[in-house]
């Protein structure tokens, strides 16, 4: 059985027990939280697809923690006119452990 819910402008597709990263959320690290947009939910040859969420499923996630990704270097440059800039980023993560998934 999987799902496919969606977080910070994304779409992902989760099963039970799966560790996943997405964007920064504002909860504290040992909390459970509910997501109600659920696109997609398959059990075996069972598939319910949404319009745009499926109607009564959601899926519960514990938060395991937050943490920052590997750093990705910006270099902007322009030949023969002395022009180099660079720049590094790294982005804000939560790390989530898949409990359960209801349909």
């Amino acid at each position: 059985m999987y799902a496919v819910i969606k977080s910070g402008g994304k779409q992902h597709r989760v099963v039970v027990d799966e560790l996943l990263k997405v964007e920064l959320l504002k909860v504290e690290a040992g909390e459970t939280i509910k997501f109600e947009d659920v696109m997609m939910v398959v059990d075996g040859d069972n598939v319910k697809i949404g319009q745009p969420v499926v109607d009564g499923a959601s899926v519960e996630v514990e938060v395991v923690k937050h943490g920052r990704g590997d750093k990705i270097r910006i270099i902007k440059h322009n030949r023969r006119k002395h022009y180099h800039k660079e720049q590094g980023h790294r982005q804000w993560y939560t790390l989530l452990k898949i409990k359960a998934i209801n349909a």
